[in-house]
């Protein structure tokens, strides 16, 4: 058996695949690239990576579930196409976790392009909080500004610590813990599926850690914060409605 397994999920991202493929293949020992539709493959993949392309195009939660049932590693570390690993950020992950029996998910520290620190170890989300940031009142309270709790903004640190939840731009999972909760929920349409995951890994006692050795860069499109009324505002209120019918009790956090 691999170590670590890579899978990511190109929904028509070539040009972002020709730039994370080939820094990232070389940090793990075996990759799948999942193609959810036509024009998702760069030019050339990496010699030994495995494409798997899709006929009809699937959920985020399906891919990903997809990719990890075609790999075998006992890590599967989850990355979008328009995140860049630094030189030993897998290693930085998969270090840190092998030494916590009951770590189930390790994330890095996550930049911007310009090389500011982007908050992507957070709180379980609260009502009043979602309301806010998907919603006209983000213009008034502005999150990334005023939700400091939630995003940590006062504590960009550089030792490893727990988390509730984790960006899922760039995950490594242990597969002891995706079999035991049955890996993603296919159920969302998009968006939440990563706090839905952290959420059933808490509850089942499995550790979530952010590991700021491990340092990678996120292009984040940030798509339901640029635009209120869209369709993908749409996909985030009823992933968001999803959560909470599962998870009924997490409607007590106001």
């Amino acid at each position: 058996m691999t170590d670590v397994s890579a899978v990511v999920i190109s929904h028509g991202h070539a040009e972002e695949l020709g730039t994370l493929l080939p820094v990232l293949a070389p940090q793990v020992d075996e990759l799948v690239v999942v193609a959810n539709r036509p024009g998702s493959l760069p030019a050339e993949v990496p010699r030994g990576a495995r494409v798997v392309e899709n006929v009809a195009p699937r959920r985020l939660a399906e891919n990903v579930n997809l990719g990890v049932a075609a790999t075998s590693g006992g890590w599967v570390l989850f990355s979008n196409p328009d995140v860049v690993p630094e030189p030993g950020a897998v290693a930085a992950l998969h270090g840190f976790a092998v030494t916590r029996r009951r770590c189930g998910i390790a994330g890095p520290r996550t930049s911007w392009p310009d090389g500011s620190w982007q908050p992507t170890r957070r709180s379980f989300p609260t009502v009043r909080g979602t309301l806010v940031r998907r919603t006209p009142l983000r213009r008034l309270f502005p999150p990334l500004e005023r939700q400091r709790d939630h995003y940590h903004l006062d504590e960009d640190i550089d030792q490893p610590l727990e988390a509730d939840w984790l960006l899922g731009a760039f995950l490594l999972m242990r597969r002891e813990m995706l079999d035991e909760l049955g890996g993603w929920d296919e159920g969302y349409r998009h968006y939440v599926e990563d706090i839905d995951l952290c959420y059933r890994a808490m509850r089942a006692g499995w550790e979530r850690w952010y590991v700021p050795a491990a340092q990678v860069t996120h292009d984040w499109a940030r798509i339901t914060d640029r635009r209120f009324l869209s369709r993908h505002t749409l996909w985030h209120a009823r992933s968001m409605g999803r959560f909470l019918r599962k998870h009924p009790e997490t409607a007590a956090r106001l």
